[in-house]
């Protein structure tokens, strides 16, 4: 081997080293992706573990975009926006769960629980009027401590679960 071979050779091995540190990039985003999946499920486990609420799959609506400020009775356009989700949960088989939390603070005749009830009430009606069964409809519990900070209330429809 001549001289100005070897220093060649030298000289161009910064490229295979260089070549090798993105074969193992590429192959650590490869995994990344791969785990991703997983990923999911185990920040929903960690979040029940803090208290936290997992997404399920479902409808939340501001209670401001569906109620008169403070009182329980629909607007036009919160019943038109039921009539629009009842639609679309009439075709499924289930359960359809109902559910509250947060805190109006427009009300002015009822405390948090009693306009949460009757509001989720007010919602199981409508449904109820635009064809969803009323033994397929399920209202839970008061989460009056899960507003999200200035939110104010929230309802949640959502497919339930079969047993109950």
């Amino acid at each position: 081997m001549s001289a100005s071979t070897t220093v060649a050779a030298r000289r161009n091995r910064w490229a295979v080293s260089f070549a090798d540190l993105l074969l193992l990039l590429l192959a650590f985003f490869v995994l990344l992706q791969a785990s991703g999946s997983r990923r999911d499920a185990m920040l929903g486990q960690v979040a029940q573990q803090f208290g936290g609420r997992v997404m399920q799959p479902g409808v939340e609506i501001r209670a401001v975009e569906l109620f008169v400020p403070g009182e329980a009775m629909l607007t036009d356009q919160g019943r038109a926006r039921l009539s629009v989700i009842a639609r679309q949960y009439a075709g499924q088989a289930g359960c359809v769960e109902i559910r509250s939390h947060g805190s109006d603070r427009a009300r002015q005749r009822f405390d948090d629980w009693d306009l949460a009830a009757a509001r989720l009430g007010a919602v199981a009606r409508a449904l109820k009027l635009d064809g969803i069964s009323q033994d397929r409809l399920r209202i839970r519990g008061l989460d009056q401590a899960d507003g999200r900070g200035g939110q104010g209330q929230v309802i949640r429809i959502a497919p339930g679960a079969e047993t109950e």
